[in-house]
């Protein structure tokens, strides 16, 4: 077991690092100065590479790793799975881009069972894991060796953890049908209202809404709502959000789709930052929230659960068994797997 002790303790260093980071304090050594002005390098390249990657959700990101990634989280995330028998592989992975560092998380789960790493990243967000790996390295040398990046052809490996769009995950599955492997495709996030919220509640689903511009899986882009619902109280309690639209992307795309609505005459409810358009489709655009009205609990309830393999989140107040506080959705604990697709399970099987 003194391996994974190791390992465990090297992600805790990571997440200090991070939150030192986030702080902008000065490290108590200097050869940590050194690794936090490092990291502050290439946050200041993720953010010129891609506009999406603001200053402030790329310390997000960090922040919430930071917060994830202590002893006492990490040791009750492992107490469920035997690291005795591990047989060393090399497990593929292919990541996605929509946010910061947003396959970190497959990246943890392959290096802290014990496994070695092929990442292949996406071009969207390509410059902080290489950091995170080097790191890593210098903290503990059983991590020498056993991460590697490529940009096109993977070497041989045992298997794969791929995410992507719908589209690509069909690919995906022929092309890695002969190993072991997790496909991820395109999921959404919900939120089901009953008019009975309070403004803090609403308040707190604005945070759901419009952390990362809306572009996470665990970003909630569609509302259930009761067939009378007046969306008064949600536009009042959304207000504080209005500064998103002085960002240029997200501004950029308000306008576009606003445009392609009112010449498609698509009735609408919108605000001046946040569109509201009636459709059965769970993936909404950037700067747009779809909803749709419900009759009853029950008939909802099945709905989202023949949808479910649409579905990251659910948000609501007494519905589901797994279902998200409002404003929690993007605070996903270590064992709150994508897809709900345990990924050390499958590790661990290999």
């Amino acid at each position: 077991m003194g391996e994974i002790h190791n390992r465990i303790a090297a992600f805790v260093k990571l997440g200090n690092l991070f939150r030192q980071t986030v702080q902008e304090n000065n490290a108590v050594n200097s050869n940590e100065q050194v690794y936090i002005n490092a990291l502050m390098d290439k946050l200041n390249l993720a953010e010129q590479h891609n506009a999406w990657f603001t200053r402030e959700n790329l310390f997000l990101a960090l922040s919430n790793w930071a917060d994830a990634l202590t002893l006492p989280n990490i040791e009750k995330w492992l107490s469920n799975y035997n690291f005795d028998k591990i047989q060393p592989k090399l497990v593929a992975v292919i990541m996605a881009g929509n946010i910061p560092l947003v396959g970190f998380h497959d990246f943890l789960c392959v290096l802290i069972s014990g496994h070695k790493i092929a990442v292949r990243q996406s071009s969207n967000d390509m410059h902080l894991l290489p950091f995170v790996a080097n790191y890593l390295e210098h903290l503990e040398p059983c991590f020498k060796g056993k991460i590697s990046f490529y940009k096109e052809k993977l070497p041989p490996y045992d298997a794969v953890i791929a995410t992507g769009s719908t589209n690509t995950a069909r690919y995906f599955e022929y092309y890695f049908k002969n190993k072991p492997n997790i496909i991820r495709k395109n999921r959404n996030s919900v939120a089901i209202l009953t008019g009975k919220e309070s403004l803090e509640e609403l308040y707190l689903l604005g945070k759901d809404i419009f952390t990362y511009y809306g572009l996470g899986c665990r970003s909630v882009s569609k509302l259930f709502v009761p067939q009378e619902y007046d969306f008064e109280a949600f536009f009042k309690a959304i207000y504080p959000y209005r500064e998103i639209i002085n960002e240029n992307k997200y501004a950029n795309n308000y306008d576009y789709n606003k445009a392609v609505y009112l010449m498609s005459l698509y009735e609408m409810l919108e605000n001046g930052f946040l569109m509201l358009k009636e459709d059965t489709g769970y993936g909404s655009p950037i700067a747009t929230l779809f909803y749709e009205r419900y009759t009853d609990q029950d008939s909802l309830k099945q709905k989202l659960i023949a949808d479910g393999d649409q579905l990251q989140c659910v948000v609501s107040k007494g519905w589901f068994d797994n279902e998200i506080p409002f404003g929690k959705t993007q605070e996903p604990e270590l064992w709150d797997y994508a897809d709900h697709v345990d990924t050390l399970n499958f590790l661990l099987a290999l």
